[in-house]
């Protein structure tokens, strides 16, 4: 039996690996771009931010004609020197002054563009906190604690990014107005469940999600806990100018790589492309379905859920769903994987993780207690002890999360 779990288990590895390489954004850029990439009368002006800024603006590299003012700016992990880029990492998930000098140097740039220069812009997931820049009165320690308040209180991704772009002078659409009169084309990498162009990045080149008033009503639960600036700042008559117009193209999302997954393995089946909601409420969703599944079944799931933080532990939603399905304790043979396609799961160094029915007994020979852990937001030490996260690295792109669960 031990042989078939390890096949089981190699073979929801594979087809994670099938999802991160079809979320490649120089292979999904390269399709979109009309080359040679020229400005006739002025500057050609690149700017990628994310966490695919690197790949994305080195693929865009090779289809320039000419000179070109290239700026990136990407997490630390996959962070490196390009020549002739201007590559400055910043602070993911939470942002730091690195950031706030990265955003910095990005509004300057967009502020230097004229009606004669033409700019790109290349955008992917994790944009949204690695350019804080602040509306004026509001400091990036605010604004760094307001997104903790904002994760802990278990909002999702849409949710975030529209108080995020209320907050900031780039997102919703800041970029376009920063730029004007020079117009934008951006290309952008969703890893946003159905691909809302707005949410992505908090939408640095399209309108904003909703409204101060609307962020207001949202925050309602947690206003009290708000710092005073950001709550002087939602309560301002001061009015956002509007995104001026800007050209956007997506080029990769989660629903094309589940179908690479689908495409790798014939028994695989797409479920569910927007798996969304409370963690614990989506692993009894899970469970069911798993309970349910004829042997040989490979079901897929795609999309990004939400975790409440009780607790003090380290982890993130994906190893959560995990533990959760690992005490879901499923008849028969079965293993279930849930991953991050960046590699990064919450503020640790695994993409997620990845059990089966033998996963609670590891647990427990190791000395944890699994349940206890999962109350105290501590899945990744329970993971860790029974050698069931997922360490891929940095992947260099962001399309949301993937899950397998296949039976035996």
């Amino acid at each position: 039996m031990e042989n078939d779990i390890e096949n089981l288990r190699a073979e929801a590895l594979r087809l994670f690996q099938a999802a991160i390489q079809a979320a490649d954004p120089a292979m999904a850029l390269r399709s979109h771009l009309v080359a040679p990439l020229t400005a006739p009368t002025g500057r050609l002006i690149v700017i990628a931010v994310g966490k695919a800024a690197c790949p994305m603006i080195e693929e865009c590299l090779r289809h320039v004609e000419g000179d070109i003012t290239a700026l990136a700016v990407t997490n630390y992990e996959n962070h490196r020197d390009i020549p002739g880029v201007t590559v400055l990492p910043a602070g993911h998930p939470v942002p730091d002054e690195n950031g706030l000098k990265a955003a910095q140097a990005v509004a300057e740039l967009l502020q230097s563009a004229t009606a004669k220069d033409r700019v790109i812009a290349l955008i992917s997931g994790g944009g949204s906190a690695l350019l804080p820049l602040p509306v004026d009165g509001v400091s990036l320690t605010d604004k760094a604690k307001t997104n903790e308040i904002l994760l802990g209180a278990g909002f999702d991704i849409v949710q975030m990014n529209m108080v995020r772009q209320q907050l900031s002078q780039l997102k919703g659409g800041g970029m376009t107005v920063l730029a004007a009169p020079a117009k934008i084309e951006a290309y952008i990498l969703s890893d946003v469940v159905g691909d809302d162009l707005r949410a992505i990045a908090s939408g640095p080149t399209v309108a904003p999600i909703g409204t101060k008033s609307d962020a207001q009503a949202l925050l309602k639960p947690v206003w009290a806990d708000l710092p005073y600036s950001v709550q002087a700042a939602l309560s301002s008559d001061t009015i956002r100018p509007a995104p001026h117009t800007a050209t956007n193209t997506l080029i990769c999302s989660n629903r094309m790589s589940l179908e690479a997954m689908q495409a790798a393995n014939p028994r695989a089946r797409i479920i569910d492309d927007r798996l969304e909601g409370n963690v614990a409420e989506v692993a009894s969703k899970l469970a069911a379905l798993g309970r349910d599944m004829p042997s040989g079944e490979i079901f897929l799931f795609g999309g990004e859920t939400t975790v409440t933080l009780t607790g003090t532990g380290k982890g993130g939603r994906n190893q959560d769903l995990a533990l959760r399905m690992a005490l879901a304790d499923l008849p028969g043979k079965w293993v279930f994987l849930s991953g991050g396609t960046d590699g990064r799961d919450g503020p640790t160094d695994a993409a997620g993780g990845l059990v089966d029915q033998t996963s609670l007994d590891r647990m427990k020979q190791a000395g944890v207690d699994p349940q206890a852990l999962l109350e105290n937001n501590d899945a990744y030490a329970a993971l860790k002890a029974s050698g069931d996260l997922i360490i891929t690295g940095g992947t260099g792109t962001n399309v949301a999360d993937v899950q397998v669960l296949i039976r035996g």
